[in-house]
């Protein structure tokens, strides 16, 4: 690979498969350890890679082997410069502190689209079961709502009816939201970046607003739904936020399992029940 500048190498790390956002971060402390510009890292064997990066076999072919993926690097390089997009490493400046401190295992790399001032401020999230009924919908839209009127920005996502039913609000007001995703940023909101994830949401704003609302994710810009990601999602989703409101938790189901590890660090957590 030639001519990359260290910005390109952040993006051909992310991008190249099989090297996850663990490996890349790797990589990148190993290289500034090394003074190693990422020309000359890309002209490493794998086996070099092997030895002096101590990575798996796979990781280390696939990256001695990435001269393959520089269309791609290119083009979404290309499609995502004009666009307000972080790609961020934990430990760096720019990766959120509440997401570092919550999880136990942190993602490694996150993108970041849009207003990043949002985490600067008050945060909160309304969670409901997967599941969730009439009841519980209308319950999480007043939540959603009181915490929007209290000027607290809403954390939520955009691919389950509770957390749909909680996205809209702040759009309604014109306030600000942070939509964590379960897939890649073209995936969720197009090749330009300007849709709004769902349906209902596009009802109320005929374009996504980089200015107003912030996107995170963990995965590649294309990568589409992979059934595990749920997880992962709803576990951002509370460690990005200061206070948690969930409205009628499943016994034993996920979002009262990131109850308690939200109230185990010291998150303010309100349980509303309406049995």
């Amino acid at each position: 690979m030639n001519g990359y500048e260290m910005d390109e190498l952040r993006i051909a790390l992310a991008l190249t498969p099989g090297v996850g956002g663990a490996t890349a971060l790797r990589v990148l402390k190993r290289n500034a350890e090394l003074g190693r510009t990422p020309n000359e890292f890309f002209a490493l064997s794998a086996r070099e890679l092997q030895e002096q990066y101590g990575l798996r076999e796979k990781s280390a072919s696939a990256i001695a082997a990435s001269e393959r993926l520089r269309p791609l690097v290119d083009e979404t390089i290309g499609r995502l410069s004009e666009k307000p997009v972080q790609l961020v490493f934990l430990g760096e400046p720019g990766y959120p502190n509440r997401l570092a401190e919550f999880s136990r295992k942190p993602p490694p790399m996150l993108w970041l689209y849009g207003n990043t001032m949002v985490l600067s401020g008050a945060t909160f999230a309304v969670l409901g079961s997967r599941d969730v009924d009439k009841r519980a919908a209308d319950e999480i839209e007043r939540q959603a709502e009181r915490g929007v009127l209290e000027a607290k920005s809403l954390v939520t996502s955009a691919n389950s009816p509770a957390y749909q039913r909680a996205a809209v609000v702040p759009l309604r007001w014109g306030s600000p939201r942070v939509l964590v995703l379960d897939r890649g940023l073209f995936s969720a909101l197009g090749p330009d970046l300007t849709d709004e994830p769902f349906r209902a949401a596009r009802l109320w704003r005929f374009q996504f607003d980089p200015q107003t609302d912030l996107v995170v994710t963990e995965h590649r810009p294309h990568d589409g739904f992979c059934r595990g990601h749920n997880a992962r999602r709803d576990a951002a989703v509370v460690g990005l936020a200061d206070e948690i409101v969930a409205v009628q938790p499943r016994a034993g189901g996920n979002v009262e399992r990131l109850v308690g590890q939200a109230q185990d660090a010291g998150r303010r957590v309100r349980v509303i029940r309406l049995d």
